[in-house]
């Protein structure tokens, strides 16, 4: 008998044996297995012995089978999910979540799945998601009485610290798209009182909104596009506002170049951003924009292109409710109230009212970076900059 003779022989009692399995005839699958594994053990009758032994009700036998299956293939997403739901079946929930988490990051794309894997997709999430809630509440409890005393900035950061250990949330982390410079925080709002200007530039918000409320009256065409990819260009998550007027800007700055034509539209507003420590790098910043967003609009996720710059935000017409995210935070603007943040973090924002909602945007320096580091980081952006010009 030839190799192929014999391996075709195999393949026919596995056949039979999964005939068996949709029958739910577990000693005859059992029984054909057998005599396959006759001919080498495969990693398919190996599952499918799993599949009789949880049948027959014999679940530490068929766990023994499943990660025999996973020693073969680790990263077999059926046997990761498969594992989970036997751990549960004996008795142990907790030792359920990690193959089920294992399972859930390498699960295929929904619309991949049949209904029977969907459900079994989502009861595994679900089990994830109940086993983190439960933790946090418990390390909760444990903590309260130790946390009590945390001054409120403080007792945030634990708080979210907690949520990520627990795994309900991801861990903010900066993925910028130009520069990520090493060493430097990825903390989504920074502190006040590391920008002692902000309260003169909160001061200014009723000229600067006069100012920018003129300009729309007689000027409205400037803003244009906020997203403008070119017809060859992946447009990702931006489809629906690419060249869309959803979401429109109108710049007094642009990579570091003043336009003046704006600019002389605005004098005030101009000379008070002129007093503040905007971020000074040739060719790249400062960028400063009045930034309009239509009713019902949002901006998707995405992430800036530096980390050696944050951006300020500060709120000069809002109808209704509208909110920004950075990582795990979501906060609401308000009148007069600016704050600053490291768009290296990924963040979105939302306009919830029925009328438009305009802000400011200009970028500073990381407060973390020393003064000729600013100048050594402009430098060696530049030279990148003319090298790939060449």
């Amino acid at each position: 008998m030839t190799v192929v003779e014999l391996v075709g022989e195999q393949a026919e009692l596995l056949r039979q044996a999964s005939q068996a399995l949709a029958r739910q005839d577990a000693a005859q699958a059992l029984a054909l297995i057998d005599r396959a594994d006759a001919f080498g053990v495969t990693h398919n009758a190996v599952l499918n012995r799993s599949l009789a032994l949880r049948l027959l009700g014999d679940f530490a036998g068929s766990l023994v089978q499943v990660d025999r299956a996973l020693s073969m293939q680790p990263y077999d997403f059926i046997a990761l999910l498969a594992k989970g739901a036997l751990l549960e079946k004996l008795g142990r929930p907790k030792a359920a979540v990690e193959p089920y988490r294992n399972a859930l990051k390498i699960a295929p794309t929904r619309d991949r799945c049949p209904p029977a894997l969907l459900a079994q997709i989502d009861y595994a999430s679900e089990a994830v998601r109940k086993h983190a809630e439960a933790l946090r509440d418990h390390m909760r409890q444990s903590v309260a009485e130790a946390s009590a005393d945390l001054d409120p900035a403080t007792r945030e950061r634990f708080d979210e610290g907690l949520e990520i250990y627990a795994g309900l949330k991801p861990a903010p982390k900066q993925e910028p798209i130009l520069l990520n410079y090493p060493r430097l925080p990825a903390i989504p709002f920074y502190h006040r009182s590391l920008f002692p200007w902000l309260e003169r530039l909160e001061a200014g918000t009723d000229m600067i909104r006069a100012e920018l409320e003129a300009l729309i009256a007689s000027d409205f065409d400037r803003f244009a596009p906020y997203i403008a990819y070119p017809p060859e260009a992946p447009v990702n998550q931006w489809g629906d506002l690419n060249h869309s007027h959803d979401w429109s800007a109108v710049f007094l700055w642009k990579d570091g170049a003043k336009q003046p034509e704006v600019c002389d539209r605005c004098p005030g507003t101009t000379a008070l951003l002129e007093s503040l420590p905007m971020a000074d790098q040739p060719g790249f910043a400062p960028t400063v924009t009045f930034s309009a967003l239509q009713p019902h609009t949002h901006i998707p996720a995405h992430t800036g292109s530096a980390n050696v710059r944050l951006l300020c935000h500060l709120p000069l017409i809002l109808p209704g409710p509208a909110r920004f995210r950075v990582g795990n935070d979501t906060r609401e603007w308000k009148m007069g109230q600016a704050w600053v943040f490291d768009d290296t973090i990924e963040h979105e924002a939302w306009n919830d009212a029925d009328a438009l909602r305009v802000i400011l945007i200009f970028d500073v320096w990381n407060p973390f970076l020393a003064e000729g580091e600013k100048a050594m980081i402009t430098a060696m952006m530049q030279a990148q900059r003319r090298f790939m010009a060449d």
